[in-house]
């Protein structure tokens, strides 16, 4: 089945780490810059209340709304100039809230695997988010990281899938996804004609697994199928 294969690629949240905390953190820090430089604002938008500001632009906005990043950055400005501060300073809360946004922390198996693989493979990390790989621990592994600000679109939309193949001149039966999210990961990327590797870290119940090629709880499985390849 894997014997074609030439690359993989990765989700990113909640695939290679647990993104909530994360997330979560990186609000509350951006929360504490903005009662340092912009107490009022700070004072009347909670985190929930900014939350709720971009879920409303995003659904204002529905052809920018894959760019996370640039659905911060509007937000805190609109936020900045309601309260009668400077606009501008959202860029400088941008880049605390990304600072903190990229302190993620692989769960164990990720980063062996990766490395493993990555001597046989083309790694390329596909994500929705706004993580910036380069910064995180995982800045090694890649040798590709696409988002959906890069492509213009967000998964299950199959752009980052083509722009990947279009790079590297792979047909997709030569590359496998492994993402977490059944109707964001998978199905696209089995649409495509892409082998599919479902990571579900937690039990599924009575969820439907039969379509993946590989269903799996951690990465160390992937990395024992795939070997069988190279023996």
């Amino acid at each position: 089945m894997f014997d074609k294969l030439r690359l993989l690629t990765f989700d990113l949240d909640d695939t290679l780490w647990a993104t909530a905390p994360v997330i979560l953190a990186a609000e509350r820090r951006l929360h504490r810059w903005l009662m340092l430089h912009a107490p009022e604002a700070a004072a009347n938008c909670s985190i929930e209340v900014m939350r709720k500001q971009r879920l409303d632009w995003m659904a204002n906005n529905p052809s920018r709304a894959h760019d996370l990043t640039l659905v911060r950055l509007k937000t805190l400005e609109t936020l900045l100039d309601e309260f009668g501060y400077s606009p501008s300073l959202a860029v400088q809360g941008l880049q605390v809230f990304r600072q903190a946004r990229n302190q993620v922390v692989p769960w164990g198996d990720v980063l062996p695997v990766l490395k493993h693989l990555r001597r046989h493979y083309t790694l390329v990390s596909l994500t929705n988010g706004n993580a910036q790989v380069e910064h995180t621990p995982l800045k090694s592994c890649f040798h590709l990281s696409l988002s959906a600000e890069d492509v213009g679109a967000a998964k299950p939309h199959p752009a980052m899938f083509h722009e990947v193949a279009r790079r590297f001149g792979l047909d997709f039966g030569e590359m496998l996804h492994v993402g977490d999210d059944w109707e964001r990961d998978i199905l696209p990327a089995a649409r495509l004609g892409m082998a599919t590797a479902w990571v579900h870290r937690q039990p599924l119940g009575g969820q439907n697994r039969k379509r993946a090629d590989l269903c799996l709880f951690n990465l160390y499985p992937l990395r024992v199928y795939l070997a069988q390849q190279h023996i």
